[in-house]
């Protein structure tokens, strides 16, 4: 330990004195991490730009198929929908929904007029009795035509009375809502066709009975009391429910004209007089049967006269 002394300490002596080597090492491992990092980094920027690109047409692709998809699933739900509501009878289950008793009373209700014109008068809002009643009809013209011997050049027979039963009754019915849409009437479509239906119970009456008898007089009688009585009985109802002396007589006056004329057209349009029923069992082409003489053979006068002598002589 003297001033001279060669003896180096190496317990003294600095850790860092050979750190440069070692620093250098990680420095040339950090800077291959770096490179391999920015070219992993590169590889995927280069990976994302392709699958970018890729990506937006698979995108549309992808989007089309969803509209698409999206387009049918809401038009497959409009079609059974709209299906589903036409073919639900529970739609219809509440005009159908009716007594006997009810449909009895309203058919006897059907030929009171009643005078009430202060508020309107209560209609049946159903279409079981007014369909039973166009059917009931078209039975009864299918047996005056029949009856009757009425030919139908187009068509047949049952044909040519359901579309006269249910083409009045419907067109009849639109016709005179429109007319009391415009005359500002308190009537909906289901009230019209309800009591324009029940109105012709009187006409089933009428046509049954002078069907089977044919009187004109009889005919006549029945269509002023019996089919009078049910035209009055919608005219008291629409009178109700129409404010306007006017259009009060518009409305029930064209109501009280097409229901009393359409009756009298189901009379003589399919309806024929018993005076003709000779003339057609005989045939169309058969003259009418007229008592003729007959044609007796010509017989020698010598022979009449050789038979009188001899009944003179036995006598």
């Amino acid at each position: 330990q003297g001033g001279g002394s060669a003896v180096i300490d190496m317990e003294n002596m600095d850790d860092t004195s050979g750190s440069s080597f070692e620093d250098m090492g990680e420095m040339h491992q950090r800077m291959k991490e770096e490179e391999e990092e920015e070219a992993e980094g590169e590889a995927g920027a280069a990976e994302e730009e392709d699958g970018e690109f890729l990506g937006m047409k698979g995108l549309r692709g992808q989007l089309g198929r969803q509209v698409a998809d999206q387009m049918w699933q809401v038009g497959k739900r409009q079609a059974s929908r709209a299906f589903s509501l036409y073919a639900n009878i529970d739609i219809l289950r509440p005009y159908f929904d009716v007594e006997p008793v009810q449909v009895r009373a309203r058919l006897l209700e059907s030929m009171i007029p009643v005078k009430m014109i202060n508020f309107p008068q209560k209609i049946a809002g159903e279409l079981y009795g007014p369909l039973m009643l166009v059917f009931t009809l078209v039975a009864i013209l299918l047996h005056g035509m029949k009856t009757s011997d009425t030919i139908i050049r187009e068509g047949t027979l049952m044909g040519t009375a359901i579309g006269t039963c249910f083409g009045y009754w419907l067109g009849v019915s639109s016709f005179i809502y429109f007319l009391a849409y415009l005359c500002n009437a308190q009537i909906t479509m289901v009230q019209m066709l309800s009591l324009l239906g029940y109105g012709l119970f009187g006409h089933c009456i009428t046509l049954f009975v002078t069907y089977n008898i044919h009187f004109h007089s009889l005919f006549y009688i029945f269509w002023l009391s019996v089919g009078g009585l049910s035209t009055l009985r919608m005219v008291a109802v629409l009178v109700s429910r129409t404010v306007g002396h006017t259009q009060r007589l518009i409305l029930c006056g064209t109501l009280a004209a097409l229901h009393m004329l359409f009756l009298l057209y189901l009379h003589f349009a399919y309806h024929k007089v018993v005076e003709g029923i000779l003339d057609t069992l005989e045939g169309p082409n058969m003259p009418p049967f007229q008592r003729v003489a007959r044609d007796i053979p010509g017989v020698s006068n010598a022979v009449l006269n050789t038979t009188a002598k001899a009944v003179a002589l036995t006598l």
